[in-house]
């Protein structure tokens, strides 16, 4: 097994600046476990995440070295570990295909993007050069063809691919059967919060139906003041990103709302709020005798450092999969840790199927793997799956 987990960036945003400061954190801190799901996992640690490539479009990025590139505008995060390794790396400059969202080239806030005036590089070559073992896909919501576009240097190359973002490939059946196909195992779509609005409203939701009620209608409305809310304002780059998050809730449901009776998405950019989101649900029911209820609550987190402990398990479990040559689309993993997965399951049952692969010896992954037809270890546990 090798000692480090080599990890390639696809935007160098909140979301990449909340993960590297949260392992230098931890690094430095060893024997704290606060905000970690696991401290270890598969033997690995978090302080074993090593970034070995980064792509980014910002003229404030690009061509920078990635310590600098993590502090710079348009970031925003509120600081988890200031002290920075260097990293030896450099932001190269990637394909800006549908990344950008047209109001955000000209807004007049340093939070829009400013596209750097260099040619993007070769990806594939880059990815061959450096021998990571997973790419992280941190484009901005929308982003369709260039997630797209990543995915296939990810099958060319042998890399295996998380997608954190709101583009169903993981979950795409035709794009499971090709990183199936070239033994690459995969995770994805569209990543939760350690305690986010998903994961609340999944939670409420699943509460509601397991104490006899009925939910009618409910909502979820979020703002924030990072660069995601400012690129979501272009509603038309919203599509899977209300998909991803509304299926995710309708999951835990034995019967499904009507569309017209569940909202959920991004409400507005406030520039103020930084890198907090606040999210509010409100969840109207009826429970014994028809009697009606209602719910209504308010979230407020820190948006980046919320994903950053999932993606850190989400990581370790992809390179243990590595290690036991699994493939395809890895389901629980997926399924806990993604708003959007190939198969949707209740949040306990996908822990407890993670635990079980996490714990296995290495003769029972290996037995495990003579047996089955193709390399995803937990599909003949999932075929009676309801979800």
């Amino acid at each position: 097994m090798d000692e480090s987990i080599k990890i390639a960036l696809v935007g160098v945003g909140n979301c990449a600046a909340a993960l590297l400061q949260g392992i230098e954190y931890y690094r430095h801190n060893p024997e704290d476990t606060l905000g970690l799901m696991h401290k270890e996992l598969g033997g690995y640690l978090p302080s074993d995440i090593r970034v070995v490539a980064a792509f980014d479009i910002d003229t404030r990025k690009v061509g920078k070295t990635l310590e600098a590139a993590i502090n710079a505008k348009p970031n925003c995060i509120m600081p988890i570990w200031k002290e920075l390794p260097h990293y030896g790396v450099t932001v190269k400059m990637g394909p800006v295909m549908d990344g950008v969202a047209g109001h955000m080239l000209d807004y007049p806030d340093d939070r829009a993007f400013r596209i750097a005036k260099a040619s993007p590089v070769d990806v594939e070559q880059t990815l061959r050069e450096t021998e990571p073992d997973i790419l992280l896909n941190y484009l901005p919501v929308g982003s369709e063809e260039a997630a797209r576009y990543y995915a296939r240097c990810c099958l060319n190359t042998g890399v295996s691919f998380i997608n954190c973002m709101p583009v169903f490939i993981v979950s795409d059946s035709d794009w499971a059967k090709k990183f199936l196909k070239r033994g690459i195992p995969v995770i994805g779509d569209d990543v939760k919060s350690q305690v986010g609005a998903t994961i609340l409203h999944r939670t409420l939701a699943r509460l509601f139906e397991e104490r006899g009620t009925q939910i009618e209608r409910t909502y979820q409305l979020n703002t924030g003041g990072n660069t995601d809310f400012l690129n979501m304002l272009e509603r038309s780059r919203l599509i899977t990103k209300k998909q991803s998050k509304t299926r995710s809730v309708q999951s835990q449901l034995v019967v499904p709302l009507a569309d017209e009776n569940i909202h959920i998405g991004p409400s507005d950019y406030v520039p103020w709020q930084n890198d907090n989101k606040v999210c509010f649900i409100r969840m109207e029911a009826r429970g014994f005798a028809g009697i009606p209820f209602e719910l209504e609550c308010r979230l407020s987190v820190q948006d980046s450092p919320n994903s950053a402990g999932v993606t850190i398990d989400a990581i370790r479990y992809c390179k243990l999969a590595r290690d036991r040559h699994d493939a395809g689309s890895l389901l629980p993993i997926s399924a806990y840790c993604m708003k959007h997965p190939p198969v949707q399951m209740y949040d306990h049952e996908a822990r407890k199927l993670i635990e079980e692969y996490i714990n296995q010896t290495p003769s029972e992954a290996i037995k495990e793997a003579k047996e089955r037809k193709q390399p995803i270890s937990i599909k003949k546990r999932l075929s009676n799956h309801p979800r």
